[in-house]
């Protein structure tokens, strides 16, 4: 058997390397560089821009963590290995290495030459040592003194005080030192990350600020009294912090609890210099830390723009940011609605967040640890805030009383200290809380409420696209649908018997799940197209997804291509597949949004011969999503709900503002605007649900208080 799989392995393998497919990190590559066209877009706010710059830089800390580390282990593995694209993991590498050189020195270029003239424009500035009066030096040096000081420690590194371990992504000032003597020695400072990174200095008529990292180096000769500064420079470096969990292990939580901690002292993937770091302190650095010329990263400006997403929220300068989008709060679908319970069972609600409010996600939860007909909660919980209501909720229902059975993915990747204290929470208040399933992450998201209703036992469930997050779903696109049908609630219960006991997978009734039955389910409905496509019938795809990886889907979708079937994605981020490719891809289109939101719903339709099929869900087509995690996967049956998810994605297509197509080179461009009318999806979501509710406000005051009394037109008479 074993031996069977191997041979189809290889075959698939063979089959891929044929096809047209990107890279998944130089796609990934390509996803950031189109974060930091926004950073440069005149058209945004300037604080906005600043954010997008941070993004950048955040989302890259992340890449060279995981991504990058991963490609290293795997060069000294010495695996050889291509992946679908033909590329080994040296090959990859080196492209990396070129792709990220290329783009770090575009960061700064926006940083130099876009952002920093931009704020100077709006009266805000960043001064250099040299650029300060005696006002700002005065109230400098009193900051240091009261605030900074006392905080530092000045680490000498000589052969009796070893180099010392560096915090991943910590950033610290590497110093040169003589004595009188004339000899040389290394020190190292830490820039506290307790400490805010950037300090507003007193000036008249604008804005002036100074670097935390700035006001330390000013200061440096009072932390080295008996030495002299000969030279310094900022480094930052960034380490391998995939986490190498034993998921046979007894306690799990210990487990990850452990690797956490190896995560800080993980192997050195990538360092980062200040342009002016003298070449005796680069070489001190580079032999200390083993890193390779490849892995260093000169950088013209202030390391670690991660620190650009507080700047950008700092009091005063809202002007200089997007109008925000507010959530009508409660949505159209729960306007007037006293008993949330009541609502669901007169039929199925959809919620669009966050131009609708997530407060509807997190009342249903608190109603039902309230109310005294509910029996039980179930709820899975991927990634939730730091101050979560909707667990502040499931504990109440414990305390209640009723049977609260939570599964807290604890390797939800850097949430994982986070989820280990809620898991910590929920038990001692009583929950029963399970950490998921060895060897898979689980990560769809479900929240069922058993309830005692008049005329029995009926389960009421919310299924969404997003986490169970309150603060991300501020900004994160996402949808919930709350629904009671029968069939849609024993299958509910069926995932949390699976998830929490030793249940065999479950024949569902309408959800799909992975890993069992989602790989199947889309390659089953991808190749129903096909065939509806060679007989002449109406033939279709239109997906939303985050990420479009897999190999084996993305070949069925060109095979789609091929037979005629018109295909319409809308891929965030990493996308494999190559779109417009005579022979291959030419009824393929994909488009990216990246705007003011972060896009994150998951939305599948299939044509299925002119009746259309919609699904919702967590996954996206990675390998990962359709193998290696629980996900799920739901329909759309109720007629208002299709038609609200139909226009989504019609809208979302049709944008002409934040939208960029694919070319067949891989690259990017925005949508021709020409002949089309000027749409920011996003901000049209939001007009809608304003729009919405306007409506069902008006329907409820005419049933309420009657037909409202409306002036009298011109030439008439008022009654």
């Amino acid at each position: 058997m074993a031996s069977t799989i191997d041979v189809k392995k290889k075959q698939d393998l063979k089959k891929w390397l044929e096809m047209p497919y990107n890279n998944r990190e130089l796609s990934w590559l390509d996803f950031n560089a189109r974060v930091l066209e926004e950073a440069f877009e005149k058209e945004n706010p300037i604080m906005e821009r600043c954010n997008f710059l941070s993004i950048t830089a955040s989302n890259l800390d992340e890449f060279f963590m995981v991504r990058v580390a991963g490609v290293l282990d795997n060069i000294h593995r010495g695996t050889n290995k291509p992946d679908p694209s033909g590329l080994t993991p040296k090959m990859q590498m080196k492209k990396i290495s070129e792709k990220v050189h290329a783009f770090a020195e575009k960061q700064y270029n926006c940083y130099n030459r876009s952002i920093i003239p931009s704020l100077r424009a709006n009266g805000i500035n960043f001064v250099k040592a040299d650029e300060m009066t005696d006002e700002q030096k005065a109230f400098a040096d009193d900051y240091f003194q009261r605030v900074v000081f006392p905080v530092l420690t000045p680490m000498a590194v000589d052969t009796s005080r070893p180099f010392p371990l560096l915090a991943n992504k910590s950033l610290n000032i590497a110093v040169l030192l003589t004595n009188a003597e004339g000899e040389e020695f290394y020190a190292l400072v830490q820039v506290p990350s307790i400490l805010p990174r950037f300090l507003e200095l007193p000036a008249k008529g604008k804005r002036d600020f100074i670097t935390l990292e700035r006001i330390i180096t000013i200061h440096l000769g009072e932390l080295f009294e008996l030495y002299n500064i000969k030279q310094s420079a900022a480094f930052r470096i960034t380490r391998d912090s995939d986490l190498d969990i034993d998921e046979d292990t007894e306690d799990l939580m210990e487990e990850i609890k452990k690797s956490i901690k190896k995560r800080q002292r993980g192997v050195p993937v990538r360092l980062e210099f200040s342009k002016k770091c003298h070449k005796s302190i680069r070489k001190f650095l580079v032999d200390a830390l083993h890193v390779t010329e490849d892995e260093i990263y000169v950088q013209h400006g202030p390391l670690d723009l991660t620190f650009l997403s507080k700047f950008a929220r700092i009091k005063g300068c809202e002007k200089l940011c997007f109008e925000p989008i507010t959530p009508v709060n409660p949505p159209a679908e729960f306007y007037d609605c006293d008993d949330i319970f009541e609502a669901i069972r007169e039929k199925d609600r959809l919620v669009h967040h966050p131009y609708e409010s997530f407060d509807v996600v997190v009342d249903f939860v608190k109603k039902a640890a309230k109310d005294p007909n509910v029996l039980a909660i179930k709820q899975t919980l991927y990634r939730v805030s730091g101050n979560s209501p909707i667990v502040a909720a499931l504990i109440k229902a414990a305390e209640n009383g009723k049977q609260v059975t939570v599964l807290v993915e604890l390797k939800a990747r850097f949430d994982e200290e986070n989820n280990i204290q809620w898991a910590t929470k929920l038990e001692k208040a009583g929950c029963h809380v399970i950490y998921g399933l060895t060897g898979l992450k689980t990560h769809c998201k479900i929240c069922l409420v058993v309830r005692k209703d008049e005329d029995g036992i009926r389960r009421y469930l919310h299924m969404g696209t997003g986490n169970y997050n309150d603060s991300t779903a501020r900004f994160y696109t996402d949808i919930g649908m709350f629904t009671c049908r029968e069939e849609y609630g024993l299958d509910a219960s069926s995932l949390f018997n699976t998830l929490t006991g030793y249940s065999l997978p479950p024949e569902y009734n309408k959800f799909i799940v992975a890993p069992q039955g989602m790989r199947p389910f889309f390659e089953e409905m991808i190749r129903k197209e096909i065939e509806n496509a060679k007989q002449g019938l109406p033939a279709s795809i239109t997906a939303k997804v985050n990420s479009l990886v897999d190999p084996a889907i993305i070949s069925l979708l060109y095979e789609a291509s091929q037979a005629g079937v018109k295909i319409e994605l809308i891929v965030r981020g990493i996308c494999c597949l190559i779109p417009g490719l005579k022979g291959w891809s030419e009824n393929i289109k994909v488009i990216s949004i990246v705007g003011q939101l972060l896009e994150h719903s998951r939305i599948f339709k299939f044509e299925n011969n002119g009746n259309p099929l919609y699904y919702l869900g967590s996954a996206d087509w990675m390998q990962r999503n359709l193998d290696r995690r629980v996900e799920l996967v739901f329909p759309v049956e109720d007629e208002d709900i299709k038609n609200r998810v139909e226009q989504i994605l019609k809208v979302t297509l049709k944008d002409t503002v934040n939208a960029r197509k694919q070319l067949p080179d891989t690259t990017y461009h925005l949508v021709d605007k020409r002949g089309r009318k000027r749409l920011n999806s996003q901000k049209h979501f939001s007009k809608l649900a304003q729009q919405a509710q306007n409506a069902v406000k008006k329907q409820t005051y005419v049933r309420t208080v009657g037909t409202p009394i409306v002036p009298a037109k011109e030439g008439e008479k008022a009654e």
